[in-house]
């Protein structure tokens, strides 16, 4: 009999979307409303970076509050105290109220991105786990490329409405969710009142879950840190080229990801996670250093699309890993808000070391450095086990045991339920 995807799915993928377009209305004018207060460059930048800060620093709260209360209430506060946040952005009357506004928000974000996925990832079937991955990324990827052509429009009113515009957005997907999961018995906190807790400490006992810690601070070191930071200097700096360029060269980044995000998924449902994240980083890894050594803004487009291509392949794979190493009938919100933590981490880091390399030694250093970052990530998934083919169970009994390294403890919930 085919799987089929439980209608909470659907009603989770739909809100993503929505929250996505309302992130990508903001990303334009946000530096600018910061510099509008008399800062530096630097100082208007941190405002983009303390999003990120503020969302590794409440990582592990948000697992908490997840595995204490459940996934549905945590993610429509999340949602409301992201759109209250983001919308009061557009009377803040200082830099340092907007700092704070947008820390706020990184606070509702960590809430309802480890919320909402933990609740995917458990209503999933395995067999759809890496198509299902795959579509997550996807509504998140094309929100984010519709919302910069809805900002470009609502900024011409003011550079303030954007953020209006997005918290309606996402209050809207709050007030969406809500209404649809309210009577759902698969997203009541009852629902996962009584399953055990896998800890991080656990997880980390199985190298599948290493190598997608490696693999997300990669993915955000790239994918997420030195696109946006980094691209767009070296094609004006370096390729003495304008604005237009950096436009078609995220462009191309984004079509390379989109057109291989849902291949990726199907291809870690078929043939497993292990070789489509591997697959995934070796493309990263070429692209990256393809990026900064090009010789011409022609195999510089090449490049980006290549790279994009990587970005597509890698998500659906080590996240679906993760999901199987959590298993079924396990709470692992704090697994997964672990994951997500070094993507952030990554993205942090990752601007800043490039842009130091950049400065010290050269763009071609920098993007070789990120290169070798996606290269370690690879060769730590080559000693990983496979996750995606796990053997027949007894009802009840969780993916995670059945995944544990032979040799080594048992790698679920029956080994340890105390909080990490």
């Amino acid at each position: 009999m085919r799987e089929r995807l439980p209608r909470e799915v659907w009603i989770l993928l739909g809100a993503i979307f929505l929250i996505a377009v309302g992130y990508g209305v903001i990303s334009p004018v946000l530096p600018s409303l910061a510099a509008s207060f008399n800062v530096g460059v630097t100082a208007a930048a941190f405002v983009v970076s303390a999003f990120s800060v503020v969302r590794l620093a409440f990582a592990p709260a948000g697992g908490w509050l997840v595995a204490k209360l459940s996934e549905q209430p945590v993610y429509v506060t999340g949602l409301i105290l992201a759109a209250a946040a983001t919308a009061a952005c557009a009377w803040a009357s200082s830099y340092w109220q907007l700092l704070l506004f947008r820390s706020l928000g990184g606070i509702g974000s960590v809430m309802f991105t480890v919320s909402a996925q933990t609740l995917v990832l458990r209503l999933t079937p395995v067999g759809l786990r890496g198509r299902v991955s795959g579509m997550w990324a996807t509504s998140f990827l094309l929100g984010n490329i519709a919302g910069p052509l809805v900002g470009g429009v609502v900024a011409n009113v003011s550079t303030r409405f954007p953020f209006v515009v997005y918290g309606l957005a996402t209050f809207g997907a709050a007030v969406f969710s809500w209404w649809f999961l309210r009577k759902s018995p698969l997203a009541a906190p009852s629902a996962t009142r009584d399953l055990p807790e896998l800890t991080v400490r656990v997880a980390l006992r199985n190298r599948a879950y290493i190598a997608a810690l490696f693999s997300s601070f990669a993915y955000g070191w790239s994918v997420i840190g030195v696109r946006f930071a980094l691209v767009p200097l070296f094609v004006v700096l370096e390729l003495h080229e304008g604005e237009t360029l950096v436009g078609l060269a995220l462009s191309a980044f984004a079509v390379g990801t989109a057109s291989f995000l849902m291949i990726a998924g199907r291809l870690a449902d078929r043939r497993g996670r292990k070789p489509v994240a591997i697959a995934g980083l070796a493309v990263l890894t070429v692209g990256s250093l393809a990026m900064g050594f090009a010789p011409s803004v022609p195999l510089f487009m090449v490049a980006s699309l290549v790279t994009g291509i990587g970005s597509g392949l890698l998500n659906p794979g080590h996240s679906a890993a993760v999901a199987d190493v959590i298993g079924v009938g396990v709470r692992g919100s704090a697994v997964l808000a672990a994951f997500q933590a070094t993507a952030d981490l990554g993205a942090i880091v990752g601007p800043l070391a490039a842009g130091a390399i950049a400065d010290a030694w050269s763009y071609q250093g920098a993007f070789a450095v990120t290169g070798v970052v996606s290269l370690l990530s690879l060769l730590v998934w080559l000693k990983a086990p496979e996750t995606g083919k796990a053997p027949a169970r007894s009802e009840g009994q969780s993916t995670a045991r059945n995944q544990a390294e032979p040799g080594s403890e048992v790698c679920g919930p029956a080994a340890d339920t105390s909080s990490s």
